[in-house]
């Protein structure tokens, strides 16, 4: 299977991954807001708030994941493939907003708490967990900071509902009211952290940060032990999705190079840096005495 048969599978696997899990998100956050409602329970309702604003985000994620396959033009030239991480960047925030919001209703009710419905609970939270574990099990496969993202949101949800659980089977023995907001703020909290966490390599990878599984002093170096080499400079990495990287550097040459040599020279280098995964690679060729700047005078 060749390289870019690969990739567009992946990319075409990766669109279909949102487009179930926004159709299960969105099915269900209408069955948990008239189920939160008739429960009164305040990890249901603040679940189904956060759920709407997931199944926005999902559908942006959609969208924008089909938007990243089209392939490259004369107004984006390296393609369309950052609308898939704009799509990540959009669904951190709208999940960050989202578990503000839960939080802003679920701290008053620690101090006030109401008892909910603890058999309709139990009935809904069995019916989540279900149907949030199989989108997430159609989302782990993902690769893409935007499917990342997205598995956040799913997560979130079967979190939730795990919550939900078992404060409804303690509630049926117990008249502990409390577990019930006490146990939305937890889990909150904790996909609030993971959530930050992902926007952070999100937006490294907007301001075009070094991927982390390269290292540009290694990558330098590799390129200066080929033969004809004398040094390096200029040398750029970036990523334009999180998957897939961009490297373009500036190699000096050894006077006196044939043009044979130096063809020699550009296969030496795509070769010592095959096993990156390099979307495209830009060298430059020049000789010591050059002036590579842009200012240089003719």
């Amino acid at each position: 299977m060749s390289h870019e048969h690969h990739h567009h599978h992946h990319h075409h696997h990766s669109q279909s991954n949102i487009k179930t899990a926004f159709f299960l998100n969105f099915g269900f956050t209408i069955i948990e807001l008239i189920g939160g409602i008739l429960t009164n329970s305040m990890a249901i309702i603040s679940d189904a708030i956060h759920d709407l604003g997931d199944s926005l985000s999902l559908g942006t994620a959609w969208v924008l994941q089909n938007k990243s396959e089209q392939r490259s033009n004369d107004t984006f030239t390296f393609g369309y493939r950052r609308f898939s991480l704009l799509g990540a960047l959009v669904n951190s925030l709208v999940l960050i907003a989202g578990s503000l919001f839960v939080l802003s209703e679920a701290v008053p009710r620690l101090l006030n708490p109401e008892t909910p419905h603890a058999g309709g609970m139990l009935m809904l939270s069995l019916l989540g967990m279900a149907v949030n574990g199989a989108a997430v099990l159609k989302m782990k496969s993902g690769r893409t900071m935007n499917e990342k993202v997205v598995s956040w949101h799913l997560l979130e949800d079967v979190l939730g509902w795990v919550a939900v659980f078992i404060v409804s089977v303690v509630m049926m023995f117990w008249d502990f009211a409390i577990l019930d907001p006490l146990l939305s703020v937890l889990i909150t909290l904790y996909i609030l952290i993971n959530v930050l966490r992902n926007l952070k390599k999100t937006l490294f990878i907007f301001l075009d940060g070094v991927p982390e599984e390269m290292d540009a002093l290694k990558v330098e170096k590799s390129i200066q032990r080929i033969p004809n080499v004398e040094d390096t400079h200029h040398t750029h990495i970036w990523s334009l999705d999180g998957e897939q990287h961009v490297l373009s550097t500036h190699v000096v040459l050894c006077e006196d190079i044939s043009k044979e040599e130096v063809m020699h020279v550009k296969t030496a280098i795509k070769e010592a840096l095959h096993h990156y995964p390099l979307e495209h690679i830009t060298i430059e060729t020049e000789f010591s005495a050059e002036d590579c700047s842009l200012t240089a005078q003719e």
